[in-house]
């Protein structure tokens, strides 16, 4: 099958899909327990690709272990998340703890 006939197929039907809530605006209304459904979606979604990267971040086995910079930082920035809730301040900290562990162990 031609490629570009795919590629342009699928982009047809991703752009129908969500003109379709754009053309109807508020006379499409969903009921309330979908609405709190789909306010779930950007943390599962979030979720999903991050783990991955965290556990396993050379794409092979579970690296569960101390000298992965990756989880160290994840877990020093949970940790500032409960005790703060300030993102910034999540974020620079992960950020900064995650490249002093990853050139901690590279030294």
């Amino acid at each position: 099958m031609n490629f570009t006939l795919l590629i342009m197929g699928m982009a047809f039907i991703t752009i129908l899909i969500k003109a379709i809530f754009f053309i109807l605006g508020d006379r499409l209304v969903f009921p309330a327990w979908l609405n709190l459904a789909l306010s779930f979606v950007p943390v599962t979604v979030l979720t999903a690709i991050i783990t991955p990267m965290i556990l396993s971040p050379h794409g092979k086995d579970l690296e569960l272990n101390l000298r992965n910079p990756q989880l160290l930082a994840s877990l020093i920035a949970v940790l500032i998340c409960l005790i703060s809730r300030r993102q910034l301040l999540i974020i620079a900290v992960g950020l900064l703890s995650f490249f002093f562990f990853q050139w901690y162990f590279s030294v």
